[in-house]
């Protein structure tokens, strides 16, 4: 297809697509998916080989959210069945760390409801943060807080933070219609401030919440300009007793289609398989190695992943290698940039640092959520048959008396 081809080598030159480019890719049909997966899945080898970056989430406090995003199973109006508890103690918290590094996990995420930090909060994740560092050499630690305050910022980084992460989770013109209790500008400027502090910003989506192709290009271009280190693609878990408990709007086709256009969009972005892979992409989950470089490894927020072991196996088995602490995940050229404490420019990188995710608070990486009320665009039908029984609630690992799942 000429499209493909001009799409790789757009990649291989870190040029951005056209937006009637992406949208094409998601346009394509099954019968040229593989076409599809084998042109993106040379853009990730270009800058990526075949390595695959392990991340592990610990989910400091686990529910009571006042935000009303309505995707989370979280937030404060959510009758979902869930692990519901406050602050784990920086011990408790490294302990389940060690657990993900032992397993593998390169980058450790630390994720804790609610609308965004109090400064007696970031005290008390600075010293997680430095009890992770000081216990697990080499360890890259994620904050994910919510919304960030001036100054905050800089205090996690002096504390040894590698990144923050907070999604834009989807297009600026239907956010309204998913959380109304904060932003999208809020989480710009967020975002905006954690690149503003020197640290890694992660920035991501949702995918399945019944938006168009025309917002998911939105969002994908949007996190371009944003230009994070890390891109985490969420595909909805739908959660029972939350708003979009009954959307299934996604096939393992769709959910590789839409890695492919990500990765088009920003060739040279650690693009990260984040929350509901096991649930949509099932046995296709190989598949989408060739397009992502990153996957986060067990258990989810709220939710389980398939086993840590089934994961390892599974990027062994795709001829995949799991990436060393001491290999640099991202290229030289973002590498370089990052460590001089600037971010990357559109030509250089996923796009310029002017805008504003580990994944979604629920989606399985990083960022808010949310309470009440939010008033959802009409949705599309379902595009397959209801997987409930692949939605199944933590009940292991943080939390919990239980050994975690890495």
């Amino acid at each position: 297809m000429d499209l493909l081809n001009t799409l790789v080598d757009k990649g291989l030159r870190r040029e951005l697509p056209t937006r009637e480019e992406a949208l094409a890719v998601l346009a394509t049909s099954d019968d040229e998916l593989l076409d599809v997966v084998a042109a993106a899945g040379k853009v990730r080898r270009q800058w990526f080989g075949r390595r695959v970056k392990l991340n592990y989430l610990v989910n400091l406090k686990s529910g009571l959210c006042p935000e009303d995003c309505s995707y989370c199973s979280q937030r404060l109006g959510s009758k979902a069945d869930i692990l519901k508890y406050t602050w784990l103690k920086p011990d408790e918290a490294s302990k389940a760390a060690a657990a993900g590094v032992a397993g593998g996990a390169k980058r450790v995420c630390l994720v804790a409801s609610g609308r965004g930090p109090t400064d007696r909060d970031i005290a008390r994740v600075s010293e997680t943060i430095e009890a992770i560092k000081e216990q697990n050499d080499g360890v890259e630690v994620c904050a994910c807080l919510g919304l960030l305050s001036d100054g905050q910022a800089e205090r996690l980084r002096a504390a040894g933070a590698d990144a923050y992460n907070h999604n834009l989770n989807t297009s600026e013109g239907t956010y309204g219609d998913i959380t109304t209790t904060h932003t999208y500008q809020d989480r710009v400027d967020t975002v905006t401030k954690a690149h503003g502090a020197g640290l890694s910003a992660c920035s991501g989506l949702i995918a399945g919440m019944g938006e168009s192709d025309e917002d998911l290009v939105d969002v994908v271009f949007s996190l371009r300009e944003l230009d994070p280190d890390s891109v985490p693609v969420n595909f909805l878990i739908p959660f029972e007793g939350t708003p979009l408990g009954k959307e299934w709007n996604l096939t393992p086709e769709r959910c590789l289609r839409i890695l492919a256009m990500t990765r088009f969009v920003c060739p040279d972005v650690e693009v990260r398989l984040a929350g509901g892979r096991e649930v949509h992409l099932r046995s296709m989950q190989p598949l989408a190695l060739h397009l992502v470089n990153s996957i986060f490894l067990g258990d989810y927020l709220t939710s389980e992943g398939q086993a840590g072991q089934a994961d390892l196996d599974m990027i062994a088995d795709a001829g995949f290698e799991v990436e060393g602490a001491g290999t640099t995940t991202l290229p030289r050229h973002r590498a370089d940039a990052l460590a001089a404490g600037a971010p990357g420019t559109a030509s250089a990188g996923c796009g310029s640092h002017e805008d504003s995710g580990c994944g979604s608070h629920e989606g399985g990486g990083c960022g808010p959520c949310g309470g009440h009320g939010a008033e959802l665009p009409e949705q599309a039908p379902a595009a397959e048959t209801a997987r409930t029984d692949l939605v199944a609630v933590r009940r292991r690992g943080a939390g919990t008396d239980l050994a975690p799942n890495a």
